[in-house]
């Protein structure tokens, strides 16, 4: 059994036990840990299973939360399921985490269980006052693989549930991200329900998410995602954000990339950023 989140240990050692050659790669990913290290003192390895984007930026978020989110608090909101199923009789091919061909009212249901635990679980970490009692009920949750692989799911609803939204926004003429264009400009994902099938589905099994899906994620928590790219260290995408023009009242988390693959989390900012 592998831990979700490993314990805290500090950036540079981590860089040094794990980029110790002379190659351009080893020396770039050098460079890119001391610029991380000039704002964050610590690193929390994030366990890798095609999960790890969703991992580190709801362990992020749920690790500095302090209210719920508007989009959490609408009575509508575990109604998502059983309003989409109505419109969209595609959403029956939804996969459920290895319960592959569920009858149509249990992915509803199931799904409507996933929504209410995001919001309880989101609910009550938001409401602990003290740091180290919030960072130990985010460790205890990511503890439960049940219920951690269930929040994954309720996250890929919302991406889901985002991207009709936007589709259906951009036919009808409204304005949309630039990123919404990319999504569905690809030949696998012309549409939600090819998103659905092509990509959401297998997001966890077969694959993680791919830079375009991250902006989606972004935009389904309402979250703006800052990510230190390493391997651009030097260059202008050393920094990316999702979206790259956030709403100025979202909040943001942190994450860093090796490879736009895998995901580890920045953590304890240093005393003179926090200064």
């Amino acid at each position: 059994y592998k831990l979700s989140v490993s314990p805290e240990m500090d950036i540079m050692e981590y860089c040094r036990k794990e980029w110790r050659g002379n190659t351009p790669a080893a020396k770039r990913m050098r460079k890119g840990y001391e610029a991380v290290a000039q704002k964050f003192a610590s690193i929390r390895r994030i366990r890798g299973d095609n999960y790890c984007a969703f991992r580190a930026t709801l362990f992020q978020a749920l690790s500095q939360a302090t209210q719920l989110p508007r989009w959490l608090q609408s009575e509508d909101f575990t109604m998502l399921p059983e309003n989409l199923l109505s419109k969209y009789d595609w959403i029956k091919q939804w996969q459920l985490r290895q319960k592959p061909g569920k009858r149509m009212r249990e992915i509803r249901d199931e799904i409507k269980e996933y929504l209410i635990l995001l919001r309880q679980k989101w609910k009550n970490i938001s409401e602990i006052k003290g740091p180290l009692e919030k960072q130990e009920a985010c460790d205890k949750l990511f503890k439960n693989e049940e219920e951690e692989y269930s929040l994954y799911e309720a996250l890929k609803f919302l991406m889901l549930n985002t991207a009709i939204e936007l589709y259906n926004a951009d036919k009808s003429g409204k304005r949309v991200p630039v990123f919404s264009w990319l999504l569905f400009a690809r030949d696998t994902s012309r549409n939600p329900c090819q998103l659905m099938q092509n990509h959401l589905n297998h997001i966890g099994h077969s694959g993680g998410l791919e830079q375009v899906e991250m902006f989606l994620l972004a935009y389904a928590l309402q979250y703006t995602i800052q990510v230190y790219r390493l391997y651009k260290h030097s260059t202008d995408e050393f920094i990316t954000l999702y979206p790259n023009d956030p709403e100025e009242d979202w909040p943001v988390v942190t994450l860093i990339t090796e490879d736009d693959r895998h995901y580890n989390i920045p953590v304890t900012m240093c005393q003179e950023t926090m200064l």
